[in-house]
């Protein structure tokens, strides 16, 4: 008789839990998204100009090394902090210094930003320094853009291909 009772109560926890996952399944309701809004989504990872330029090491520098660690140059593998601005019609919304990632603060500085906004027409900007200049950018791109609701906006940054590039795509799809 006892096994009974166990199997019986092992049923009850069962269906309970499985009560449980049910209800947190459907419930409470979640709404993704505003349907009446876009999205504004800034993605990078780019490196700054190195900290100290590299220099030639004299014969005797290169004679101390081991020689299986000889080298002409010295570079430092220390990379510049990337700022970053967005300007959204004259508001500024996103303006950061952005450490180099790695061990020796060598990698690159990567940002990964999402903005929920109204859908509507705006003037971009969107900005970046890599070097040690004191003011202004290096990269900047002014556009006018237009983002339906539900839609998002990307700002990409790649350096190869000239800087910043803004690309819209469909919320549902992206």
């Amino acid at each position: 008789m006892p096994s009974v009772l166990r199997y019986l109560a092992q049923g009850v926890v069962y269906a309970l839990i499985a009560g449980l996952f049910g209800y947190f399944a459907t419930s409470p309701a979640y709404r993704h998204a505003d349907t009446q809004r876009a999205k504004l989504t800034l993605s990078l990872a780019h490196s700054g100009d190195p900290v100290h330029p590299c220099r030639r090491l004299t014969r005797e520098e290169i004679a101390a090394l081991p020689p299986n660690m000889r080298k002409l140059t010295d570079c430092p593998r220390e990379r510049l902090p990337v700022l970053v601005e967005i300007v959204l019609d004259g508001r500024t919304i996103v303006s950061r210094s952005v450490s180099p990632s790695g061990l020796f603060g060598d990698g690159p500085s990567q940002i990964y930003e999402n903005f929920e906004i109204p859908a509507g027409s705006y003037s971009l900007a969107a900005r970046l320094r890599d070097s040690a200049r004191s003011e202004g950018f290096d990269y900047v791109r002014e556009a006018q853009v237009e983002i339906a609701p539900q839609q998002r906006l990307v700002i990409e940054f790649r350096a190869e291909s000239g800087g910043f590039f803004f690309s819209a795509a469909d919320r549902a799809r992206s």
